[in-house]
């Protein structure tokens, strides 16, 4: 049986970015691994939006190149993706309706949940005809 372990943010955006090239390089290589089902590796939706935050904040990428790129990455066929539907949803709302990501991924989460309404101060949310804001 293959070894099952976690993947952190930092190796994801190492295999992403490229940089530094040797990190990248390693990164390369566990995925590789995987891909030979060597190793099991589960990505969690932390993980994954810490991902997302770090491409739009520091390397300045927007959501239309950020979305495809981490569905790509979730479909890989022997990563694990623990909510693997709920992540899709979230980029769908993030890259399409403007949204920030973690607030796709609360609306995302209320849809699974079968709720519609959120309190919130963030107006982002009046984007998402399918979700109510309610003002605290």
């Amino acid at each position: 049986m293959p070894e099952r372990a976690y993947v952190d943010a930092n190796v994801v955006l190492r295999l992403l970015v490229g940089n530094p090239p040797d990190m990248a390089a390693r990164a390369h290589a566990l995925f590789e691994r995987m891909e030979r089902g060597e190793l099991e590796l589960v990505l969690d939706v932390i993980a994954l939006a810490e991902c997302v935050w770090t491409l739009q904040s520091f390397y300045k990428r927007t959501p239309a190149v950020i979305a495809p790129t981490m569905r790509e990455l979730l479909l890989l066929p022997n990563l694990e993706v623990p909510e693997r539907g709920l992540l899709l949803e979230a980029l769908t709302l993030y890259e399409e309706r403007g949204v920030d990501f973690v607030d796709a991924l609360l609306a995302a989460r209320l849809h699974s949940d079968g709720s519609d309404k959120i309190h919130s101060f963030d107006r982002h949310f009046d984007r998402l005809p399918e979700i109510q804001r309610l003002d605290p």
